[in-house]
């Protein structure tokens, strides 16, 4: 049978955390992971428009952890998990493997969750993995260099339209980036595209831009969009997708409100990945309806002293999906598994503040009773965002990129490149008099 001390499955800030506190114990684990990347995904965004490259914030675990010996770092999915045995099943190379272990740690993090509309999945641009960022992307550019070249009115439109469903932080950041790269970017590249040409449109269902932070903070980010040409839709919630456009309805509203948009993001929700559902019945430990575990206050799932989860994948005193949460949560764990701190002792999360960039120059940021907006929050959340960032190159490189997109005009990381495919002749029109001579 192969063994280890510690399992902890997932690459994110919680699985990472509780890594790094194990390997400098000593204390051997292995790490499971479906990507072996550890992705900053706070800054998915910036991938997605072209201000950081993906390896910028997705830098390789095995290479965080490869001076710790007592590290074992492995490719492969989590299927299966077997609490009295103490064994964990996962699949890797088209086969499956079993792993022993004293302890578990999971750390699996969310999905996007649609409400119980996942056919808007296909017709809509996530953002929760690096595939995503690189997607979105892509679409963005196709748009532009589309709408450059096309001669239907109507079309180039479309193709400058963008809905981004969710005023949560990363709707926010997406759809201050893209009104800005509309102006500061491929209205300097583009010939003939301006950015009162470009569409943005935020949709939220609360009352408020960024529903978390509420009150003078929330009025300030609503009001730094609109300033810069974000049209924020507020108690509105989308009712339909299609691949052309959505429909909107205010609340109250009887009737939708069609928009017509050739790129839908949704950014409105997470549910917690599927290794959640298995821990759930495998442990008796009850969900909350977004598949998140209701975690023990020592963050052990159901009756096991033996199983802990943190991050994204848990609910615990209404705590946030952020990624302080996760990490505390994990550094709580790795001391527990440590015999650092006695087993039962509930996990206290300490409140570090939180941070939403807008557009540039814009962010707001939340430190308990100290509120901060413009300018100053915006250099706070360049500094903070490079402190964590893994790595001496990531944060040289990261530094570089945003004073080259903020305080120029270059967006180092959209790369061009036309799909080829067939084109279609068009099929020879015979006259309308030709045509009745035929007949």
């Amino acid at each position: 049978m192969d063994r280890t001390e510690v399992v902890i499955v997932g690459s994110g800030f919680g699985a990472l955390a509780t890594a790094k506190k194990l390997a400098k114990a000593g204390k051997p684990f292995v790490l499971i992971s479906e990507t072996t990347e550890h992705l900053f995904q706070p800054l998915l965004y910036q991938v997605a428009t072209g201000v950081l490259a993906a390896g910028e914030i997705a830098p390789s675990v095995r290479a965080i952890l490869a001076k710790y010996p007592n590290a074992d770092v492995r490719l492969g999915r989590v299927v299966d998990v077997h609490p009295d045995a103490k064994e964990l099943v996962y699949e890797a190379a088209g086969e499956r493997h079993t792993l022993g272990y004293d302890s578990l740690v999971a750390a699996t993090g969310a999905r996007q969750s649609y409400f119980g509309r996942d056919e808007f999945a296909k017709v809509t641009f996530a953002l929760k993995t690096v595939d995503d960022a690189e997607r979105l992307r892509a679409q963005i550019v196709r748009c532009f260099e589309e709408a450059h070249t096309t001669t239907d009115l109507e079309r180039r439109k479309n193709l400058l339209s963008f809905i981004v469903i969710g005023a949560g932080a990363t709707g926010v950041e997406l759809a201050g980036q893209i009104k800005e790269l509309a102006g500061r970017y491929f209205e300097q590249s583009i010939r003939g595209v301006t950015a009162d040409d470009v569409t943005v449109t935020l949709v939220e269902g609360a009352g408020v831009a960024m529903p978390a932070y509420g009150g003078k903070l929330s009025e300030y980010t609503k009001e730094s969009l609109e300033k810069s040409g974000v049209e924020v839709v507020l108690n509105t919630l989308v009712t339909d997708i299609d691949e052309h456009g959505a429909t909107l309805k205010a609340h109250g509203s009887e009737t939708g409100e069609r928009r017509t948009a050739e790129t839908i993001i949704w950014s409105a929700g997470v549910q917690a990945n599927d290794f959640a559902a298995a821990l759930a019945e495998r442990t008796g430990c009850e969900t909350d309806r977004a598949g998140r575990l209701l975690v023990n206050p020592d963050l052990t799932v159901g009756g096991r002293a033996d199983i802990f989860a943190v991050g994204d994948m848990t609910s615990l005193n209404n705590l946030p999906g952020q990624s302080p949460v996760a990490m505390q949560g994990g550094r709580h764990v790795a001391a527990t598994i440590l015999g650092k701190t006695k087993r039962g002792t509930p996990f206290k999360f300490r409140d570090k503040g939180s941070m939403a960039i807008i557009n540039r120059f814009r962010a707001v940021t939340k430190v308990k009773s100290i509120e901060l907006t413009g300018f100053v929050a915006w250099v706070l959340w360049l500094a903070v965002h490079m402190v964590y960032l893994v790595g001496f190159r990531n944060r040289y490189v990261a530094v570089m990129s945003w004073f080259g997109s903020f305080l120029g005009h270059r967006r180092p990381h959209f790369h061009y490149a036309q799909e080829i495919g067939p084109i279609e002749a068009p099929e020879a029109r015979i006259p309308d008099d030709e045509t009745a001579k035929a007949a």
